[in-house]
Order: structure tokens, then sequence, then C-alpha cells
């Protein structure tokens, strides 16, 4: 096994669950002048679509719910609905942007599923490209991602706007 060594990690990792505030929460309070800053794509009325900040591929963005639930069966039915609205949204603009082989669409539910955040749920929405697999995420066990995250969210935005 090689490692990558990121100290700057430390600090998010070891912080991680002794935050004040959920990471979403306080994205969703935040100032929507800052919308950009915070890569907080589009606000909706229920839930919000925002880009990863440690994306599998480029574009791998998450719609959130506004209500801090980890529970599936807890979220109401409308925010549901405007989820997978958003999602639509979400999937028009990154076909017209970067034109992907195929998507994947998932939630993580609980730390033992994965969950990056498990007290608040949140819809995973990640471009595929054939290939997009390739070596070095399987034998060198790390991911190149092609441009940066204000990058994406440039190209993104403009599908946004109202």
């Amino acid at each position: 096994m090689d490692y990558l060594w990121s100290p700057w990690r430390f600090r998010y990792v070891s912080e991680a669950d002794k935050a004040a505030q959920c990471v979403f929460c306080k994205m969703a309070a935040g100032d929507p002048a800052r919308d950009r800053e915070n890569l907080i794509l589009r606000r909706g009325r229920s839930n919000f679509i925002v880009l990863n900040l440690f994306p599998y591929t480029p574009a791998h963005a998450l719609v959130v719910p506004y209500a801090h639930v980890d529970d599936l069966s807890q979220v109401e039915k409308d925010t549901l609905i405007e989820m997978m609205a958003l999602a639509q949204q979400l999937n028009a603009a990154i076909e017209a942007a970067y034109h992907p082989d195929g998507y994947n669409l998932g939630m993580n539910l609980g730390k033992a599923a994965g969950a990056g955040v498990a007290d608040h749920l949140h819809l995973h929405f990640l471009p595929r490209w054939a290939g997009s697999a390739n070596f070095v995420t399987v034998i060198g066990e790390t991911r190149v991602l092609p441009e940066e995250l204000i990058t994406t969210y440039d190209k993104l935005a403009p599908f946004f706007r109202e």
C-alpha cells in the first residue's frame, strides 16, 4: 500500500465529529451572496445543490435537504419530490456541460454505510465516464481530478440561474 501524505487533512478528520454545527446546516444558513465560495449551485424551497468538497469524479454534487435528518423515513414527502426534481436539473446541467457516459446516484445512510456526514442525509450525484476508474484509482488508490472545484462551479452555475 502506498501512502499519500496530506497532513492538512488531519484537522478536518480530527474535528469532524466535534463540529458545533453540521456542515450542511452551516452551508444552508450561510449568506446566499457567498454561494459561489461555498459551492452551492442552487437553493430550492426544501433542498440545495452543492458540489462535493471531496469528489470522486468531476461535477460530483450533492442534493441536500435543509432539514437536519438522518433517517430517510423522516423526510417530508414534498422535500423528497423536490430532491428528485433538483436531481433532474443537475442531470441536465451536467449533461450539457460535461457529456458523461453515465451516472451514479445514491445515499450512504449511517457511518457503517460510508456516510461522511452521517447525521444529515444527502443524495450523491456522480457523472461517470468509460474508463473513469482508471489504473491510478484502481492500482494507485489515488483520484486524479482534471479541474478545480471552482472551475466546475463556474461551468455548472449558469444552468441554475433563474
